[in-house]
């Protein structure tokens, strides 16, 4: 897969961003996971304590062919708020914390021109906390927790915090979607 790319995201709990990627044109695969932390293999359990320092993370795999790595980074950027330091929405400690680790020295310039863009352009209000990172060992969450919105949908966190994301995204980037089966 010489020509896909590879950008880790941290945006709050992974199965809003997750949910949002798999609809996404030129998204290969959106892999629910854990990354940044000291601790080798973690669990949910432990990811959720707060304690090993990682984040809740999708990991995206994409063709730069269809769909940029800024236009993975604008989706990002719409779906969860980067000016909340650790928490998004009722879910906070710093495993739900805004942060984009990135995959080579393009990703980190890209993802550097566009938080400035956004800063210059005062677009929340409030300074972007989202960190920036270099990526490290990604760990693969559970299997429940993989396509856990569409496995889930009447759930009550997907129904009242997941859907409304998904609903967002599906509004506002109708034309990045994929192709309805």
């Amino acid at each position: 897969m010489a020509d896909r790319e590879i950008i880790t995201l941290g945006g709050g709990c992974f199965w809003c961003l997750e949910a949002v990627y798999r609809e996404t044109e030129g998204v290969e695969s959106a892999v629910s996971g854990y990354m940044g932390g000291a601790s080798a293999n973690p669990t949910y359990k432990q990811v959720c304590s707060g304690t090993t320092g990682h984040v809740e993370v999708v990991q995206v795999t994409f063709d730069p062919a269809v769909i940029s790595c800024r236009d993975v980074l604008e989706i990002f950027f719409v779906i969860h708020d980067p000016t909340t330091l650790n928490s998004q929405g009722n879910d906070h400690g710093t495993q739900y914390r805004s942060v984009i680790f990135y995959h080579s020295p393009e990703q980190k310039a890209e993802v550097e021109e566009i938080i400035g863009e956004l800063m210059r352009e005062n677009a929340y209000g409030r300074p972007i906390v989202t960190a920036i990172e270099p990526a490290s060992t990604f760990y693969r969450a559970e299997d429940y927790h993989q396509d856990y919105f569409a496995n889930n949908p009447y759930q009550p966190y997907c129904a009242y915090v997941v859907a409304p994301k998904v609903q967002k995204f599906r509004a506002k980037f109708a034309g990045r979607r994929k192709a309805q089966v």
